[in-house]
């Protein structure tokens, strides 16, 4: 019991409560020069200082500047938003995102569930994109998109890990029940058989789930062998489905992308040449153009699906 209360208290101690200004930038769009002219000619937001006079703003502030933000970017002066209460601020921002764009508040109300860890915000916004769009369409348009954010956001200590992991967590959940979905319809209109991995030492799993995704939502067969699979390992695989494709999404490893390529050669292109399809940030600067025709390189997810259609 003192082991769960102890982690339970640790756990709570990496929920942000503070932003600096440059957070408020990174979180909002707005340049920390903007928001600092805002704040002393409109009295915009209210920052607590420290001892040594540095300007920080609790989650109250960062609300409203997101709000502030919203309104401002769907045509409101700044200087009619100011003279607004805070609930009035909240009020219009309800009125004015009921005919405004759907992708931009959820984007919002996932980023604010994400710094309070707020399971229940993310899955309520989650349930209110379903009403009107597929899991599919809500990846591609939100996820893919947020998740680029989130990156930026953590490069530049606005959030830490653990913020990043609570979020991607929530996500691979909703991927997982989708994927079984799709599996329990046994609706396979292509022969090929998909083998998705990961590279030694390669974690990072969320890519290749939604490629699994992928390919079963266009009726492709695909076996799932998860983060950091060792190629030799795989050619036991060939003994009873000899002509398989294998995909990769190479993000932290391996560390010499050619050297994967050669092992992958080496250990199940013996027979024959398979097909090695490869995606993520290590295969970015590769040219496909200079690579034998069984190697794929892929710099995109959309760019994957739109050939499965």
């Amino acid at each position: 019991m003192f082991r769960f209360v102890y982690s339970f208290f640790k756990y709570m101690e990496h929920i942000k409560q503070n932003f600096s200004i440059k957070d408020l930038e990174h979180l909002s769009g707005i340049k920390a020069h903007t928001i600092r002219i805002w704040e002393k000619r409109y009295n915009i937001l209210t920052p607590e200082r420290t001892d040594t006079n540095i300007r920080t703003y609790d989650l109250v502030n960062l609300q409203k500047i997101l709000n502030v933000t919203f309104l401002n970017d769907h045509g409101y002066k700044i200087s009619r938003i100011a003279k607004l209460s805070d609930q009035e601020i909240s009020k219009m921002v309800k009125s004015v995102a009921a005919s405004s764009s759907q992708e931009n508040r959820a984007l919002n109300s996932f980023k604010i569930a994400m710094i309070n860890f707020d399971q229940t915000l993310f899955n309520n916004t989650y349930k209110s994109l379903l009403e009107t769009k597929s899991f599919r369409k809500i990846f591609h348009d939100i996820f893919l998109p947020l998740l680029d954010e989130i990156g930026l956001l953590w490069q530049t200590d606005t959030i830490n890990p653990v913020h990043e992991h609570f979020l991607v967590g929530l996500i691979k959940q909703k991927l997982y029940l989708n994927i079984a979905q799709l599996e329990d319809s046994d609706n396979y209109s292509n022969d090929n058989l998909y083998i998705l991995f990961l590279p030694e030492n390669e974690i990072h799993d969320l890519g290749i789930l939604y490629l699994n995704y992928e390919l079963n939502f266009s009726g492709r067969k695909t076996i799932y062998l998860g983060p950091s699979m060792p190629i030799k390992d795989m050619k036991y695989l060939l003994d009873i489905h000899p002509n398989p494709k294998f995909i990769s999404y190479l993000t932290i490893a391996p560390k010499e992308v050619s050297d994967f390529i050669a092992e992958f050669e080496n250990e199940l292109c013996r027979d024959s040449l398979k097909e090695l399809s490869l995606f993520g940030s290590r295969i970015q600067s590769i040219d496909p153009s200079k690579q034998p025709p069984h190697i794929k390189i892929f710099k995109s997810i959309t760019e994957f699906a739109n050939q499965l259609e």
